[in-house]
């Protein structure tokens, strides 16, 4: 339970504490293991830190894949040091002296969170759980009913737990509680009833319904600014963002302080009116444009990475096909050499199936080689210094600003492509090489285990 500390010896989580942790919640027989030979806490994906008199929560930033932490009945004070376990789903920090929830924010997996017991007077700094389905924050210091209206953004949470707060003491807690939290399936401890929910919900309607009309008018600017956000990013991939408008031409114009002064020279002002809409018109152009290249560039892209797999998988048949005709041969040149009536003869089969094996490797070696060469082509260095040559022409500043923009991108993704493909294929070259390689060391080993009978003197 919640306490002071000034009778006990408070703790840190240290390499010790944890290490001694982790075994004692292993089996007995893996726990030895676990001792003998160390343990890896980016493994270990629950944590029971509980009764240990823990003041500080540190030293957690190794448990990357933690998904259940248990720091119950300990005297800490802040809720700190958490940001890197962002697989947690389930946190108990109950029965300690914490004050303010804080430090949660990357938890954004949460779904079971426990501060019952503790010093906490005010819900907040929880708004990146989303997730969140089950919260105890019981016997703290909550007294305002108002509060429980932050709950209303965790949408998924359906049991809640308060009982033991000042607030509790109202008379209308229950029905407050279940009306601003109309998903709630159990309030402390007990199942929300039909007719709790229908008394609710009349009761404090005229307070419920402007929370509701000004929750669907920020779901819908939230709506509104995803959608706008995703066709930016959509419009990034294809190198074409803000060039469908008058974007470009207002940030020219804005860092122009001598356009207004042009503005009075005789006939500048018809050109200066004319001038906007051609530029936002040649942007616009170069906007669909963009788009639809980007549109071929991933045909392109797909349609080499299926010529590639077709090769591939082409290329491996052959190989399979290769060691099938080569393995039906074996069985049968090894028993030739077990079965030889003499040792000249044995030891003639034994040079053919050499010449054999060394005929295998240089097969699935030529193979290989042909699918390497052919992936050699996509770093031509030519074919990418004509691809950036070919785009080059504006000459304003902003424009050349804008064209370097572009020509970047291209080239990063041009760049990255080609660079993921090839490493890909010279991964791929290189665990098939040390494939077969093995595999022809170990037919050779296997011939050159056979025994043979050597001639009488």
């Amino acid at each position: 339970m919640s306490q002071l500390y000034n009778s006990i010896e408070p703790n840190i989580i240290d390499d010790e504490m944890v290490q001694k942790a982790v075994e004692e919640q292993c089996p007995e027989d893996i726990g030895k293991l676990a001792k003998r030979e160390g343990i890896n806490f980016k493994d270990v994906t629950e944590l029971q830190l509980s009764f240990r008199n823990i003041l500080q929560i540190d030293n957690l930033w190794q448990f990357e894949n933690l998904t259940k932490l248990q720091l119950d009945n300990n005297i800490i004070e802040k809720i700190e040091a958490l940001e890197t376990l962002v697989h947690l789903v389930w946190l108990d920090l109950s029965f300690n002296n914490i004050e303010v929830i804080e430090g949660l924010d990357t938890l954004v997996k949460l779904q079971d969170l426990s501060l019952y017991n503790n010093r906490i007077s005010k819900i907040e700094h929880m708004d990146t759980l989303q997730e969140l389905q089950i919260f105890s924050i019981g016997k703290n210091n909550l007294t305002t009913l108002e509060d429980v209206i932050y709950l209303r953004r965790f949408k998924s949470l359906r049991t809640l737990n308060l009982t033991g707060n000042p607030l509790c003491d109202d008379e209308q807690y229950t029905l407050f509680v279940v009306a601003h939290l109309p998903d709630l399936v159990y309030l402390d401890f007990k199942l929300v009833s039909d007719t709790t929910r229908e008394v609710a919900v009349l009761k404090y309607q005229d307070l419920t319904e402007p929370l509701e009309r000004e929750e669907a008018r920020a779901l819908a600017q939230l709506e509104e600014k995803q959608a706008k956000q995703k066709e930016l990013e959509y419009h990034k991939t294809a190198f074409v963002e803000y060039l469908n408008g008058s974007f470009l031409f207002d940030s020219m114009y804005a860092e122009d302080t001598e356009a207004a002064k042009l503005a009075y020279l005789p006939g500048v002002g018809d050109l200066l009116q004319a001038y906007p809409s051609w530029f936002v018109s040649v942007c616009e152009n170069l906007f669909n444009y963009g788009l639809k290249e980007y549109e071929n560039r991933e045909a392109e892209v797909s349609d080499f990475y299926e010529s590639l797999h077709e090769a591939l998988t082409a290329n491996q048949q052959e190989g399979r096909k290769i060691i099938l005709d080569f393995e039906n041969r074996n069985k049968r040149r090894l028993d030739e050499i077990h079965n030889a009536s003499s040792y000249d003869i044995a030891e003639s089969k034994r040079a053919e199936y050499k010449e054999d094996i060394l005929q295998l490797s240089e097969a699935l070696m030529t193979l290989e080689m042909l699918i390497a060469d052919q992936l050699e082509l996509l770093v031509d260095k030519n074919t990418i210094v004509n691809a950036v040559n070919a785009s080059h022409g504006i000459r304003l500043l902003k424009i050349d600003k804008r064209e370097s923009d572009i020509l970047s991108n291209t080239y990063r993704w041009q760049a990255s492509v080609t660079e993921k493909a090839f490493q890909n294929e010279i991964d791929r070259n290189r665990d098939r090489v040390r494939e077969i390689v093995q595999y022809i060391d170990n037919l050779q080993e296997e011939l050159d285990n056979i025994e043979i009978l050597k001639p009488t003197e």
